[in-house]
């Protein structure tokens, strides 16, 4: 929405070293518009007391710069165990993880897929799955992909 790119750098600022942003995005609820920030550390974990303690200086440089002019809420949060993967980088660093994806074009009988994401690469993914009690491989395209997620394994 509105200052997203300012919003990121103001934000990488205060996270330092430690941490890093994961996305910004504006919600409205009813009447009201929230700022919502998701940070996570190097190795994708977060703690609440992590968050609560990052949206006190974030709210505080915000309020500062002052060039948001609409009345929002701020949510610092973690993006989650099932995170979307929004960027090609983020889809590469996820790399031995565990996904979830959603075809745009079902292919072999498949709208979607949950597996161990191998190998990124410049316009597809390589992925490996169980069919039954089968190891399959499947290559998609990314161009493909209308969602990739990582997903918990049960």
């Amino acid at each position: 929405m509105e200052h997203n790119e300012k919003i990121k750098q103001l934000v990488s600022d205060v996270l330092g070293d430690e941490l890093v942003l994961y996305d910004v995005a504006w919600h409205q609820e009813g009447k009201n518009k929230i700022l919502q920030i998701a940070i996570m550390r190097k190795d994708g974990t977060m703690d609440i007391d992590t968050c609560a303690e990052v949206s006190e200086k974030i709210s505080a440089k915000l309020d500062e710069e002052d060039f948001i002019q609409s009345e929002y809420f701020l949510e610092v949060c973690s993006p989650g165990a099932e995170r979307e993967l929004k960027t090609y980088e983020q889809i590469k660093d996820a790399i031995g993880e565990f996904v979830y994806v959603k075809l745009k074009d079902p292919k072999a009988g498949m709208c979607d897929v949950k597996g161990t994401l191998l190998s990124c690469e410049e316009n597809s993914i390589l992925i490996q799955y169980m069919d039954k009690a089968v190891k399959k491989k499947a290559e998609i395209e990314i161009a493909n992909i209308a969602l990739i997620r990582l997903s918990v394994k049960i």
